[in-house]
């Protein structure tokens, strides 16, 4: 079960403003490309599961991940989710053009999705980019993203934590204080995707 954080920034200043403020505890940057599969008959939107492939910097690290319906309330986002990392980062590109090659990866996720769904093929629904960057805070690790669909952008902050309730105060007590507007986040990455919105 993955449990995280997730607050809305308004635009590119209150974004460009905590990046600012988090610059002292920058651990790495990542360009993200993410990129979302289905069965023709959309065996898993249909049932709320998403299956994304995401590469870094270009091809040096692919992740392919299954996730659940996220329940996202005041802010703190829950849903299950299983991880692969790929072993050829380079050779995943591939699955952009021949999706349903993902099936007969040995993969515990593929082989599940399969068995599950009976799912012979895939196809590609596309994606979207993110900018990535992660830093060190108060023991937690924040990710300050900003998400760039073709119809425009989202800046988020998220963090992924067993405490939830503790790390959103501390949050919005460290913006508040230094006059960074936010929100909580309503929906995720993904269902702005499919729904070409910018809530």
């Amino acid at each position: 079960m993955e449990v995280e954080v997730k607050l809305r920034l308004p635009g590119p200043e209150a974004h460009q403003q905590l990046a600012q403020l988090l610059a002292p505890g920058l651990v790495a940057t990542h360009q993200q490309e993410n990129y979302f599969f289905d069965g023709p008959g959309r065996e898993l939107g249909s049932t709320r599961v998403v299956l994304r492939l995401r590469l870094y910097d270009g091809d040096k690290k692919a992740l392919l991940t299954l996730k659940g319906e996220q329940v996202l309330v005041d802010g703190i986002g829950r849903a299950s989710e299983v991880e692969e990392v790929l072993p050829d980062a380079a050779a995943a590109r591939r699955y952009l053009q021949q999706p349903s090659e993902l099936l007969a990866l040995p993969s515990d996720i593929m082989k599940g999705l399969a068995q599950r769904y009976g799912l012979a093929e895939l196809v590609g629904l596309g994606g979207f980019s993110n900018s990535r960057q992660e830093a060190a805070w108060r023991g937690f690790t924040l990710e300050l993203d900003a998400t760039t669909y073709p119809w425009g952008c989202v800046y988020e902050l998220e963090a992924e934590t067993d405490k939830p309730e503790e790390l959103r105060s501390q949050l919005e007590e460290l913006l508040q204080s230094h006059g960074i507007q936010y929100s909580y986040s309503t929906t995720s990455k993904f269902a702005n995707f499919i729904n070409k919105t910018l809530v």
